[in-house]
């Protein structure tokens, strides 16, 4: 659980499978449509129960900067390069034909891509990474092998970015150095980023060694520290979750701008 959180606010405590699930659940009812109406309508009602995880709304915006910077990048994109013109014209400037259909395509997308991120951001900044383990182990009989090995995996995620740093000053000290070249930069990139992959395969197989050595290969069933429970009240987050994406088609339905997927 990140820094900011509370963790006894009432959906932050839910059960990490639960969380999972109805995260889960709310991103493939949206992947139905097309329309931007109804990832905004589930958009409206994420930031709403923001606060409910015990988040702060600085936060969160924090760890969506990257994807708002993806979805303005899809919408532009697609306004400047989409190949169908539809509907009527908003702006024609030179070669730049905005419609009214390239808009709502692109923004249909720019807001799918957060309406699905965001539940992923609420839930892993509420959830410990050995409580979504033993949840899984648990309540949804993954493999412990599995379920350790991925908790391994995130613990060791941060270690990635101050290991890329170590390599970068260490460069710099040895008179590495791409100033302001632009190719040497891009190389100097894939040559780190080539270093830090071969540490990450290095430390990924001790990692499985040591598991193997512990018993993770092996048929005998183990027992779990912390009793992971899943109630009725995370019964009814999954199922919250999956009335927000229901409105959420509705909402578009009603609107007279729904447009599936498929069909």
């Amino acid at each position: 659980m990140i820094s900011g959180a509370t963790s006894g606010a009432p959906l932050a405590r839910r059960n990490p499978v639960a969380k999972l699930a109805a995260a889960l659940v709310l991103s493939v009812l949206l992947l139905a449509t097309l329309d931007p109406v109804a990832p905004a309508v589930a958009i409206a009602v994420e930031l709403a129960v923001v606060p409910l995880f015990g988040l702060r709304y600085r936060t969160v915006l924090r760890r969506m900067l990257p994807l708002l910077l993806s979805a303005a990048g899809v919408l532009i994109t697609l306004v400047i390069f989409a190949a169908e013109r539809t509907g009527t014209v908003l702006l024609a400037a030179g070669p730049l034909l905005v419609t009214t259909g390239v808009l709502v395509t692109a923004l249909g997308l720019a807001l799918r891509l957060l309406a699905v991120a965001l539940p992923g951001v609420l839930v892993f900044a509420t959830t410990d990474p050995t409580d979504l383990a033993d949840a899984l182990i648990q309540n949804v009989k993954a493999p412990p092998r599995f379920a350790i090995g991925a908790l391994a995996a995130f613990r060791l995620v941060p270690m990635l970015a101050a290991e890329w740093r170590l390599m970068a000053m260490a460069r710099r000290a040895r008179g590495v150095d791409a100033g302001r070249d632009p190719i040497r930069r891009l190389r100097l990139f894939a040559s780190t980023g080539f270093g830090l992959l071969v540490l990450a395969i290095r430390r990924g197989t001790r990692l499985a060694t040591a598991m193997d050595a512990r018993g993770f290969d092996s048929e005998t069933p183990r027992s779990s520290a912390r009793r992971q429970r899943f109630g009725p009240a995370d019964a009814g987050l999954v199922v919250g979750a999956a009335g927000v994406g229901g409105l959420s088609l509705a909402v578009g339905v009603a609107a007279g701008v729904f447009r599936p997927l498929l069909g």
